[in-house]
């Protein structure tokens, strides 16, 4: 199996005409197709450009191999992932403790709305992973979150803060996967959401005490 150690897996360009980003978005509607449909052992690049209805060669213009095509889904998911915190934890007009809530229910509503895709990325993440390209595009998440926890405890020493930064994204993804490995209805994810929020705001408000 091809690793992301030995193979790159940035796109070869970036398409420029109208056309050719047509092309690109056709490959990754179809890998996602194939990636649930299949599973990661059995995607591979001739499944992706026979369901997209490209040749091979064509789609070997922009993705170098099948790393290239999960790491771009992978990447993807990782800049709505940020933009959503953005603007959810980035509002200054909310208290911190009113925007944690509301990340808390935007986060879970998200997983168990994609959570087939989720899943299939998971399964194909030793492909990428230990990537730079992946290091660095988990870092913007991060830095985005420990901005939050400075505003929000201010009298909090680092290690603290610290601490409830890896617990809060440590417990928000293990719920959310968990919760979304079964279909929800709505009222299910509101409930759970409020749940978990209560929780993570009262550690908060107790750090933010000194307790």
């Amino acid at each position: 199996m091809t690793t992301a150690r030995s193979a790159p897996i940035s796109s070869r360009k970036q398409p420029k005409q109208e056309r050719a980003q047509q092309l690109v978005e056709a490959v990754l509607d179809a890998a996602i197709q194939v990636l649930m449909k299949e599973g990661a052992q059995r995607f591979t690049t001739a499944r992706v450009a026979e369901r997209a209805g490209v040749s091979v060669g064509s789609l070997y213009q922009y993705f170098p191999n099948k790393a290239a095509i999960l790491f771009r889904l992978q990447s993807d998911e990782w800049q709505r992932t940020s933009a959503l915190l953005r603007s959810i934890l980035e509002d200054s007009a909310a208290p911190p403790p009113a925007r944690l809530r509301r990340l808390v229910h935007a986060f879970i509503q998200s997983e168990c709305e994609e959570a087939a895709v989720r899943t299939a990325l998971s399964d194909a993440a030793p492909l990428y992973r230990d990537a730079p390209e992946a290091v660095e595009a988990k870092g913007e998440s991060a830095g985005i979150f420990r901005a939050f926890l400075l505003e929000a405890l201010p009298g909090v020493e680092e290690a603290r803060r610290t601490l409830a930064g890896d617990l809060i994204k440590t417990t928000l993804s293990e719920v959310g996967s968990s919760f979304s490995e079964t279909p929800r209805e709505e009222a299910e994810i509101v409930a759970y959401s409020e749940a978990v929020a209560d929780m993570l705001c009262a550690y908060m408000e107790r750090l933010a005490e000194g307790l």
